[in-house]
């Protein structure tokens, strides 16, 4: 199982990010996939998941109405579109194929919100 994330960065508050997660070595349409960020010196957070299909998605209360979970189980790639970005959010964020197990997600990639 390989997870790689991309499109992190720095960026203003009330900014947006499109995080990317290519995913291989498993049969990706047939798995709920997650998005989890790890804050400075707080422990992994569950932010938002989505159904095999793409039908059924479900998000933490503090980025409901802000963030988009998605996937394109042809190319075997999940999404999160980050909108209105607090500093907050700041956090080192992956993708996992389990919304708790640190030993089911990739290397992950770093958002920054600062001014």
């Amino acid at each position: 199982v390989q997870l790689v994330e991309s499109g992190g960065g720095l960026v203003q508050p009330g900014g947006s990010l499109n995080l990317s997660c290519a995913a291989s070595g498993f049969d990706f349409k047939w798995f709920w996939m997650y998005w989890v960020r790890e804050a400075p010196g707080k422990g992994q957070e569950w932010v938002s998941q989505i159904s095999e299909d793409g039908h059924k998605t479900d998000y933490a209360a503090s980025v409901k109405g802000r963030f988009t979970i998605s996937r394109d189980n042809a190319k075997n790639t999940l999404y999160l579109q980050m909108n209105n970005l607090t500093p907050e959010d700041t956090a080192v964020y992956y993708c996992a194929t389990h919304p708790t197990n640190p030993g089911r997600r990739g290397r992950g990639t770093q958002v920054t919100i600062s001014s």
